[in-house]
């Protein structure tokens, strides 16, 4: 069995695509979500997706967020 150090050299080689497949893998392997929990944000984003469409929240651009957090650093 190769050594975690071995494993990390193969990992370098790859390309940026092939990385985040390997991690994405790994971490499906090792964690297991929680259905529950899941079930739980599903719903909210569900409502949270009917609350817009049916104008009942204001949306806010990416840049509008952005320049107020960085206002406050």
């Amino acid at each position: 069995m190769a050594t975690i150090d071995e494993i990390v050299q193969e990992i370098e080689k790859l390309s940026g695509v092939e990385r985040i497949k390997v991690i994405d893998r790994v971490l499906r392997d090792t964690i297991k979500p929680d259905t529950e929990i899941e079930a739980v944000w599903v719903r909210e984003a569900s409502a949270r997706w009917d609350a817009f469409v049916q104008r009942r929240v204001e949306s806010v651009s990416y840049a509008e967020v952005m320049n107020k957090y960085r206002a406050e650093e």
